[in-house]
């Protein structure tokens, strides 16, 4: 099973609703907040209380660690969100941006 497919995690990520995305695919993956914590280098306890709604997860980096660690489909989040779909290294400018 594809859970990017399930209308319900798609809508989650579409509306940036990052914990309860992994709520979500924790429960239809049958994975823990552990599994979780393991393949995207966030804490268990930043995910749990993201999942709770006493954190919101709004620093990028992180975001961007989430969403590669989950392998979200890029026509989900758009490139703002996924700079590694460029297979560019952190840090490098695009040769057009890097005359700025």
């Amino acid at each position: 099973m594809d859970i990017w497919q399930l209308p319900d995690v798609r809508q989650a990520l579409i509306n940036r609703e990052f914990g309860c995305m992994c709520q979500l695919i924790r429960q239809h993956g049958g994975v823990r907040q552990d599994d979780i914590a393991a393949i995207t280098g966030l804490s268990q306890a930043f995910l749990s209380m993201l999942e709770s709604g006493a954190r919101k997860l709004t620093n990028i980096d992180k975001i961007i660690r989430l969403l590669d660690g989950l392998q979200a489909p890029p026509e989900l989040t758009g490139p703002m969100l996924r700079p590694s779909i460029h297979h560019q290294p952190r840090g490098s400018a695009p040769a057009a941006l890097s005359r700025c």
